[in-house]
């Protein structure tokens, strides 16, 4: 572990109550706290705000919520808010839909590492299981996975060895399980805000500006676990435009998007 890491955690919201509280929850209870969690909110209504009201005032951990206002999906934006507040030199991004392992936070501290950053795996709970769980109970994956209700179940379990590849591949980007340094975020200017809808532009986008700021990514099995909470499918019209402008990031080996973070430096 970098001895001089301070890490801050963003966690992505829009009107998840349930979820947000069952994943804050569970960063609650980590074997390692992080610097600050920042509620990264793309304009989630009164409920949840009162949800982190309540969450703050009972938290052992600095906890923030960042908040805009909701003119649709503007997930990159929100992010790019809450990395212009952040306070740590190391960035954890997840999803309030995913409850993390008890070791998520002390595995990405060892994981980290100058010159890369980190892609974590999750596995699937299904939908019968994200309705039993309850908040501050732990994930049993043996359990889940032997009663059928956990796929991915490879990437649900802690080893006592790692598999760790080193590469620049696009396979596997999630935006859920990510980790890097603030800098190399800040030098590739952050989230690209011209995306529009949910997939690629948060994940693929920045992780593929990334590798051409010279950075390799570690993807890891057996270490950072989490668990995707059950929801329905999200509408996929936006994909096709969204995947012409990513086109473009690996055609022309871009760095810098336009319209990032700088705007709120």
């Amino acid at each position: 572990m970098i001895s001089e890491l301070r890490i801050t955690l963003i966690i992505s919201t829009y009107n998840h109550l349930r979820p947000l509280e069952l994943c804050v929850s569970a960063f609650e209870r980590q074997t390692l706290q992080p610097y600050e969690i920042l509620i990264a909110d793309d304009g989630s209504g009164p409920k949840t705000c009162e949800l982190i009201q309540r969450m703050l005032a009972t938290s052992s951990t600095s906890l923030r919520h960042i908040w805009h206002e909701d003119k649709g999906f503007r997930k990159n934006t929100i992010l790019n808010l809450a990395l212009a507040q952040a306070k740590g030199n190391y960035i954890i991004l997840t999803d309030a839909d995913c409850i993390p392992h008890p070791k998520f936070i002390e595995d990405h501290a060892q994981l980290a590492e100058n010159g890369f950053w980190v892609q974590g795996r999750r596995s699937y709970l299904s939908e019968a299981a994200t309705e039993l769980i309850q908040v501050g109970e732990r994930v049993h994956s043996l359990k889940l996975f032997f009663a059928g209700q956990l796929s991915g179940a490879f990437k649900g379990f802690r080893f006592p060895i790692p598999i760790i590849k080193k590469n620049q591949l696009q396979r596997g980007i999630i935006g859920c399980n990510m980790a890097m340094w603030k800098a190399d975020l800040l030098a590739v200017n952050g989230w690209d805000e011209e995306y529009v809808g949910w997939g690629i532009g948060e994940d693929s986008d920045v992780g593929s500006r990334l590798y051409h700021l010279g950075r390799l990514r570690k993807f890891v099995y057996g270490r950072a676990i989490q668990y995707h909470m059950f929801h329905p499918i999200l509408n996929r019209d936006h994909l096709a435009f969204s995947q012409r402008r990513f086109s473009e990031t690996l055609q022309s080996k871009k760095i810098r998007c336009t319209k990032g973070v700088d705007q709120y430096l």
